[in-house]
């Protein structure tokens, strides 16, 4: 010890050090009213009798011989036991300021006090307890009896009486104590204020116009309701400053504008439990609009609403209530009862003028310069605490009443055993119960409740009285609401009430005014052992905590407390943590892009915590960039009439964020744009080339700008006039030359410091056929640069500083780092002995520490996989005065609660280092998006001027490639990356947008894997061979995957044609006429007399649904998968080859092709082709149907027919998964027969013979009309080795769809059905 301890605030004067400088004009300071030293000792002086003590070990171990370094006596004070009822009492003879302690055990002893407590008081009576960092405090003390160990005070007291209560003491003997306490004088005019009384303090004018106000004062009441002060003016503007249910309420109002529309009230609250009848300080400090408000050392900055600066008063300001004068609906209100001191307006000494009688007091019956004080004696318990008084014995009246403040909703209240049951009354989820239980010949049981909320904190009032045949329980003496109930009941009372009683749920608060038997109780009696009993309560105070004032939930979130303890709710905030601390969206566009996401509609935070609220916009992410939307409420093409240059049309637009939240999204975008259009008939638009302009618009900082879209700042033209292409080229803007014909000037305003546009002006539409249309766009933002702002770490002493870290309650650090070193710092910054500090430890684990005065903590979160991989990992820490957190990758995660006392404010002085720790230990890599406390520190600035340290880093695909889906190439860009889908069969940001077409009948897609001159043979030249292709043509490997859906059948989905007679074709079939749609898939890779065929599945996939093939062939292994079944494997014939030979062309949809064709494909599946959607059709590393829709694609390709871009062949499979025990595709059903359709279930009654034989003649019917069709285009089919899918009966077709068409006569029909299909 011997260490002065973590000092804290050491104020002088009693208001502290106020400043106010909102604006360079005003900075006013009352801090001159008191003197600067303040560090007397002020025990030493004092004489003997001025020191008391609960007790005394012997005459030499009087207080009066604890005195810091003082020998006299046993050399200190002991007391006769050492327990936790002890205390040692300093008189200082009168009020005095007190800025610090110092305390030594008894001299060359083994007593000393190693923690206790300070408690302070103007009477010696209703002791307050010294706060700090928002709990009752308990002081370090000593570990021997000689070293004094002395604490500044974080905030001054002031007092005359102190207290100083022993918590711990040596080990080796007993609680021993010397003291000195530290201050200076202390005086101020006090007025006690009677209820009545009223201080008229009247202005030198009759009407002031106030810019400016500085208003100070103390104040002290067992009331919480009253006004403290009041002026008013008769425009309406008005300053009050009152009590309300025990908090302060500042209302001020400047005055609304003449229309209504703009109210210029404001109400601001602050404190709590403010009826304690202890003293508050109060100062009000205004500039204009500017407000600080201060309370106990709590500082509130507002602007007040409105319009205007001065605050227009008639005649006075009164103290202590509403003047007589006022206004009749302001009547109800209380004044002030109390005591006010140091009352300071604009440096007039209030109570000094009211002493010389220089203000009004006529109001008061008998005004009192002395402060009047409080009779009442709290009691505070604690959750080991009673308190047992005596009552009356054998009584048949049970009276009982007490006031009663606490925060939990549940405790008993008192307990009391009756001659014949027992007495309850009890605190239940903030309500009051009675329970009377009477064992006297039958039990009888009386329950009875009342009031609600009553666990607020305010002082309540019960009062319970039972007696023969009644009982009544009054809350707040009100009468009309007292619960009463007449059931027939007989008690005796028992001879001991137990107030607080621990048997059960404890009662955690205060209680005043205890009244049993009609008879108040003396505590005083009871303190000195002369009445009743108690244990654990401390009599003469009410150590009640406020934990919600300040409220330390931030965003709004809703405080609720507990005795010990607060809890935030953060519901509907968009924020989550102890304290609605972080925001739990990502802070743009650009982020949700690197999670994975899509375009649509998210919410985003650029502020992260700051205090910027979240809010919604459209995120557009493109393959190389995103695009952020705020949109506005103007209605496109908005007619605007009736304007003139006197009297301008002024059109407001607002957006669905405000302009803070739209200045985030600017501020930090690469690139802005909003498009702006202008149409008109004789409405001119700037009046070029030389004229004032009619029409101008208001962005952001509320500044007029002269250009239109097209052009730029200080250049008063539109886009027509830079790019020199006006209609009258006279005129730098179409609109200019005034004629009668509608025109337009249009386009990008992209100076995004303007942005966006707020208002514009139209001044030139209030002539004969004059008119104008506006059109403004929405606000377009592309990139995040503080998404981006990175850094490279180069070498192990290379580090960026920045200014001191801010985060005394509250602070969060969030970053990406990627390195391939074990470890590093990522950042620290440093106080005197607090820290905080961010680092890399191991290779696996990352390490958040810091001190807060409590000493070091340290949390860490281990990942399973090393972490020095090169990839970005994400690291965010919070610490508040709750818990502390630590998170890596939204995986790993730990939270250490804040100790329920000690210190909770971080305290910091060194610049902010961030990839080194004062040299040690330096971090060698890449730091990016650093964000404290919701501002992103510009790594990228720092880091151009900063040796060793790089702006920007590299290699993003390495941590985000993986959301390049479906074989997408990732492509490093210097911010950021994208995804490149060329060789896929999908488009998109991330791959993942299936690329699919509409066939039309006879529609069809060629692609050319060879060119059309190579040889029959194999050729060396491979140049015309497509990518994944063997270079000599031949394949023993194909990975075909393609998604469709159709209605109709027989039809080729895929087929793929050789220069020799190999293939391979995927097909719908009709195996027979009962079912259709059945896919094969058919080989014929040469050794067999017929093509290898897998008849896939029994079912009809012509059904208008989705599927999905995938097919794999390595030499003879085969396997296909189709839809979420399972894959299964087939095997090609030994006798089969194993290679395509000269792989020539593949087809969608039909065959087109010369050559040798299997005519079974041509006669039975080609005719008139597949009719309906192909998606994602990929190839052997190919996307044939992609290049054939996307022409920006050089590749042998070529379409005939009709062929419309659409995914309607990739749609999400709409009928559910068939069950495994009737699904024919399911390995283990193979056997199961399939379930009958209940749609054509018979109904009872009907003959089902007949239905059979009815049901046999179709089928034999439509055999042989299938058969008569076969033999007729059998007939007609053309001999040759030129095969083709045109339909051979209409000479005149001019191509083969008109051949289908012309031949059958039904066909159009059909492709219009199928067309009403696919595009609904």
């Amino acid at each position: 010890d011997g260490q002065v301890s973590r000092p804290g605030c050491r104020l002088c004067p009693a208001f502290a050090l106020y400043s106010f400088c909102a604006v360079p004009v005003m900075c006013t300071s009352i801090s001159s009213l008191f003197p600067e030293k303040c560090d007397e000792a002020l025990a030493t002086p004092l004489p003997h009798n001025a020191f008391t003590s609960s007790s005394v070990f012997s005459s030499g171990y009087a207080a009066g011989y604890a005195k810091l370094n003082k020998r006299g006596g046993a050399g200190g004070w002991s007391p006769l036991d050492s327990d936790h009822y002890q205390w040692l009492q300093v008189d200082l003879g009168s009020r005095k300021q007190v800025t610090a302690i110092a305390t030594q055990g008894r001299y060359s002893s083994s007593d000393w006090t190693t923690r206790y407590r300070l408690l302070y008081s103007d009477t010696g009576r209703n002791w307050k307890p010294y706060h700090q960092d928002g709990n009752i405090w308990a002081f370090a003390g000593n570990s021997n009896t000689e070293s004094v160990v002395r604490h500044d005070l974080q905030h001054a007291i002031v007092a005359q009486y102190l207290r100083i209560v022993p918590l711990d003491w040596s080990g080796e003997g007993r609680i021993g104590l010397r003291i000195e306490i530290y201050g200076c004088p202390y005086w101020a005019d006090v007025i006690n204020f009677d209820g009545q009384g009223v201080i008229s303090y009247r202005f030198k004018m009759k009407k002031m116009k106030i810019l400016k106000d500085v208003i100070a004062l103390k104040f002290k009441t067992s009331e919480s309701e009253g006004v403290i002060l009041h002026g008013e003016g008769q425009q309406g503007d008005y300053i009050t400053l009152e009590l309300k249910k025990a908090k302060l309420v500042l209302q001020i109002n400047l005055g609304s504008n003449q229309y209504g529309s703009i109210l210029g009230h404001t109400s601001v609250t602050s404190g709590s439990l403010l009826d304690d009848h202890h003293w508050h300080s109060v100062v009000i400090e205004r500039y204009r609009r500017n407000v600080n408000f201060t309370l106990d050392r709590h500082t509130q900055h507002f602007r007040t609403n409105g319009e205007f600066d001065h605050l227009d008063l008639d005649y006075e300001l009164s103290f202590g209530g509403m003047p007589y004068s006022g206004k009749p609906s302001t009547g109800n209100r209380k004044n002030f009862k109390g005591c006010m001191e140091g009352i300071n307006y604009n440096g007039d000494n209030i109570t000094d003028l009211a002493r010389r009688k220089k203000l009004d007091t006529s109001s008061f019956r008998n005004l009192s310069f002395s402060c009047v004080e409080s009779h009442t004696s709290p009691v505070f318990f604690n959750a080991t605490s009673f308190l047992e008084l005596p009552g009356r014995s054998d009584h048949e009246v049970a009276s009982v009443s007490f006031q009663f403040r606490t925060w939990n909703p549940s405790g008993l209240l008192l307990f009391s055993p009756l001659a014949d049951g027992t007495l309850e009354v009890g605190l239940s989820e903030g309500k009051v119960s009675v329970h009377i239980n009477v064992t006297q010949k039958k039990n009888t049981r009386i329950d009875i409740s009342s009031g609600s909320g009553l666990h607020d904190g305010q002082w309540h009032d019960v009062r319970f009285l039972a007696k023969e045949n009644f009982a009544m329980l009054t809350i707040d003496g009100d009468e009309a609401s007292a619960v009463r109930t007449n059931t027939p009941i007989q008690i005796k009372t028992g001879d001991s009430y137990y107030f607080g009683a621990p048997i059960q749920r404890s009662f955690q608060g205060c209680m005043q005014l205890i009244h049993v038997d009609d008879q108040l109780a003396d505590l005083h009696a009871v303190e000195q052992g002369k009445l009743g009993s108690f244990e654990n309560v401390s009599l003469d105070m009410c150590a009640i905590i406020d934990r919600c004032m300040p409220n330390h939930c931030e965003h709004g979130g809703r405080c609720t407390q507990t005795w010990d303890s607060f809890s935030c709710t953060c519901d509907g905030t968009g924020y989550s943590g102890a304290t609605c601390h972080t925001s739990i969206y990502e802070q743009s566009c650009e982020a949700y892009k690197h999670l994975g996401k899509t375009s649509d509609t998210y919410w985003i935070d650029p502020d992260g915590s700051g205090p910027l609220g979240p809010f919604r916009v459209n995120c557009n992410m493109t393959e190389d960039m995103v695009w952020t939307t705020v949109m506005n409420n103007l209605p496109p093409q908005t007619s605007v009439t009736g304007s003139s240059r006197e009297r301008r049309t002024v059109l407001q637009l607002n957006y669905s964020a405000s302009m803070d939240q739209v200045s985030a999204i600017t501020s930090s975008a690469e690139h802005c744009e909003q498009h702006v259009a202008y149409s008109c008939r004789m409405s001119r638009l700037l009046n070029t080339p030389e004229g004032t302009p009619y029409t101008w618009w208001i962005g952001k900082g509320s500044e007029k700008h002269f250009y239109w879209g097209g052009s730029g700042p200080g250049i008063q033209k539109c886009a027509c006039g830079i790019e020199r292409n006006c209609t009258d080229p006279k005129y730098y803007c179409n609109c200019d030359a005034d004629q009668k014909q509608w025109r337009e000037d249009s386009g990008l305003l992209v100076y995004k410091e303007h942005l966006p546009v707020n208002q514009v002006a139209v001044g030139d539409t209030n002539r004969p056929g004059s008119e104008a249309k506006l059109t403004v766009g929405p606000l377009r933002c592309q990139g995040d640069r503080n998404y981006w702002n990175a850094a490279s770490f180069n070498t192990p002493s290379s580090y960026l500083h920045f200014s001191t870290f801010q985060g005394e309650t509250s602070a969060d650090i969030s970053f990406y780092f990627k390195t391939s070193a074990p470890y590093g710092v990522f950042l620290e910054n440093l106080g005197n002995t607090d820290f905080i500090r961010l680092e890399l430890k191991s290779p696996t684990v990352v390490s958040f520490s810091f001190d807060v005065g409590n000493g070091p903590v340290e949390l860490a979160v281990r990942s399973l996989a090393p972490l020095n991989d090169d990839q970005w990992h994400r690291v965010s820490a919070e610490r508040n005065v709750k818990e502390a957190v630590l998170q890596l990758d939204q995986q790993y995660r730990e939270v250490r609660p804040a100790p329920s006392q000690g210190h909770t404010r971080l305290e910091l002085y060194s610049q902010l280092y961030v990839g080194a720790a004062g040299g040690q230990k330096g971090f060698l890599g890449c730091i990016r998006s650093l964000k404290m406390n919701g501002v992103t520190l510009d790594l990228e600035e720092r880091a151009k001027v900063t040796p060793g340290v790089k702006p920007g880093c590299s290699g993003h695909c390495t941590s985000y490639g993986m959301y390049c889906r479906n074989g997408g190439k990732c492509i490093e860009k210097y911010n950021g990356y994208s995804c490149d889908c060329t060789s896929t069969a999908y488009d998109g940001t991330f791959c993942t947008k299936d690329v699919g077409g509409f066939f039309e009948a006879g529609t069809l897609v060629k692609y050319n894997f060879m060119p059309e001159n190579t040889a029959a043979v194999a050729s060396k030249d491979t140049k015309g061979l497509s990518r994944n292709v063997a270079p000599e043509g031949n394949l023993t490997r194909e990975d075909l995957a393609f998604s469709f859906s159709t209605s109709s059948a027989p039809s080729i989905l895929v087929y793929i044609s050789s220069r020799t007679q190999d293939y391979m074709a995927v097909t719908l079939v009709t195996p027979c006429p009962s079912l259709t749609g059945t896919l094969q898939i058919r080989y014929n890779l040469g050794g067999l007399q017929e093509p290898f065929t897998i008849d896939v599945d029994q079912r009809n996939l012509a059904n208008g649904q989705p599927h999905t093939v995938n097919i794999t062939r390595v030499d003879r292994n085969i396997q296909l998968q189709l839809d979420h079944y399972p894959p299964v494997s087939y095997a090609l014939p030994d006798a089969s080859d194993t290679q395509i030979n000269l792989v020539k062309t593949l087809f969608l949809g039909k065959v087109f092709e010369t050559g040798q064709i299997d005519p079974v494909l041509i006669e039975k599946y080609n005719t008139p082709g597949f009719v309906g959607c192909l998606s994602r059709v990929q190839f052997n590393g190919i996307a044939p149907l992609k290049a054939a829709l996307r022409s920006r694609i050089a590749a042998p390709v070529s379409v005939q027919g009709k062929l419309v871009e659409s995914n309607c062949g990739a749609s999400p499979l709409t009928i559910p998964p068939m069950s495994a025990a009737t699904d024919p595709w399911h390995l283990d059903s193979a056997g199961a027969d399939f379930p009958f359709n209940e749609e054509r279930v018979i109904p009872d009654g009907v003959n089902r013979n007949s239905a059979i034989i009815g049901g046999v003649i179709a089928v034999v019917i439509f055999t042989i009309l299938c058969t008569l069709v076969f033999l007729i285009r059998y007939m007609f089919r053309h001999k040759g080795t030129y095969h083709t899918n045109e339909a051979k009966g209409v000479e005149s077709a001019d191509n083969a769809d008109a051949a289908i068409i012309g031949h059958d006569p039904n066909f159009s029909e059909t492709i219009d059905e199928s067309k009403k299909e696919w595009f609904i």
